[in-house]
């Protein structure tokens, strides 16, 4: 199994004295409430930590973009993948990803390939749409959001492997153009692409035979959902799905115990929950349906009683208490490095994934607790999952056995 460590790169320092009794963050957050200071060393000490993942055997990191808000400081993946390819030596650098309908498409592809030249070969390309919060600041409008990234994808990819290309669409038009330099590894980097349970990506995913994360949620009635439906779509396309087009993700902490672990980080992942995520964005997939970001059929191959675990709804998170944290946290792999490992490979196993991207820093944790997760994890889990091998996807091998 593959071990990635995913990081958000949260800006270091709380904010919640910025509410002031509210709910939420104030949004836009003005320029009066950043400190230099905070960012300069929050990009230092996660580069630091990438250095050490490197160091101690891990397959990879991966980090995504998100703008205007604490929630990351990971506006540029690309130029925090540039920075890592030169603090690295053979780690595996996961753009999770690139946000393909606000940005102009020839240029991503460019600078896609110096990263892949730069890194010798490292780069797994991801792909993603972004949140409507992104759209709306960089005024794209949410109906066009998907047009744009599948159009996108085509000139990325035409870029990438054609000896000259041009392109006539309907956001971008080029004209013989030949890219130069080219990746390092051919045809392309490999492509992954986040999934939150949205149809539509599904079937682009299975179309070009991309690898997927099946789902934001861990619930495993959902999980089976999206990789029942990206097989199919897969299987029409000519392809057939196997352990390395699935990716799972855990929000991982390991302790001498659960309630060690609930104690320890538990306020981070509180503090994430209530004030960071989705900060001056619509989750509410009934909203985000009436701005024309998703479909009203988006989730209509959910069974119905899964529907309402992929709604997005803001209380769910906002509302989060500590006691709703250490509920949570009793089936989560959080806890003795034994538990941690016996739940990581259940759910691969349980998926079909032979790929695990895992977070050791939900909410802003300081970077020595980080930095103790990286060494710890690394000296008594890791080398149990990367020992084993998930070698089947068990809905799907289930179905064809009935079949």
């Amino acid at each position: 199994m593959k071990v990635f460590v995913f990081d958000l790169l949260p800006y270091g320092e709380n904010l919640d004295h910025l509410k002031n009794g509210a709910t939420e963050l104030p949004w836009p957050l003005a320029k009066k409430h950043f400190t230099p200071e905070v960012a300069v060393r929050t990009y230092a000490e996660h580069l630091d930590a990438w250095e050490e993942i490197d160091k101690l055997g891990y397959d990879g990191v991966g980090f995504n973009e998100h703008h205007t808000s604490p929630y990351g400081l990971m506006n540029s993946p690309n130029l925090l993948a540039a920075s890592a390819a030169q603090r690295t030596r053979r780690l595996k650098l996961l753009i999770y990803g690139n946000l393909l309908p606000i940005h102009e498409p020839l240029r991503l592809a460019e600078e896609l390939a110096m990263l892949d030249c730069l890194s010798n070969g490292r780069i797994i390309s991801g792909f993603a749409r972004g949140i409507p919060r992104e759209h709306n600041v960089y005024n794209v409008p949410l109906a066009d959001s998907r047009a744009r990234f599948e159009e996108a994808w085509e000139i990325i990819r035409r870029a990438w492997t054609e000896e000259v290309f041009s392109h006539q669409g309907q956001f971008w038009t080029y004209h013989d153009v030949a890219i130069w330099p080219r990746p390092v590894q051919q045809p392309h980097p490999p492509v992954w692409v986040p999934v939150t349970a949205s149809k539509e990506t599904i079937e682009w995913a299975g179309k070009h035979n991309i690898p997927i994360t099946p789902g934001m949620s861990s619930h495993r009635g959902v999980r089976e959902d999206v990789i029942r439906y990206y097989a199919r779509q897969l299987e029409q396309h000519g392809h057939h799905i196997t352990p390395g087009h699935l990716v799972i993700s855990a929000e991982v902490y390991v302790a001498d115990s659960k309630a060690q672990a609930v104690d320890e980080a538990g306020p981070y992942a509180l503090y994430f929950n209530r004030t960071l995520f989705s900060h001056g964005n619509i989750t509410e997939r009934d909203l985000q349906a009436e701005a024309g970001y998703v479909s009203n059929a988006s989730h209509d191959y959910l069974r119905p009683e899964h529907v309402a675990l992929v709604s997005g709804s803001r209380e769910r998170y906002r509302s989060m208490t500590m006691e709703g944290i250490r509920q949570l946290a009793e089936n989560m792999p959080w806890g003795t490095a034994d538990e941690i490992v016996e739940r990581i490979i259940s759910a691969a196993d349980h998926a079909g994934a032979n790929q695990v991207t895992v977070s050791l820093n939900r909410g802003a944790m300081p970077h020595e607790m980080f930095i103790h997760q990286i060494r710890r994890f690394a000296s008594e889990v890791l080398p149990r999952l990367q020992a084993h091998e998930v070698t089947g996807v068990p809905v799907v091998d289930e179905l064809a056995f009935r079949s």
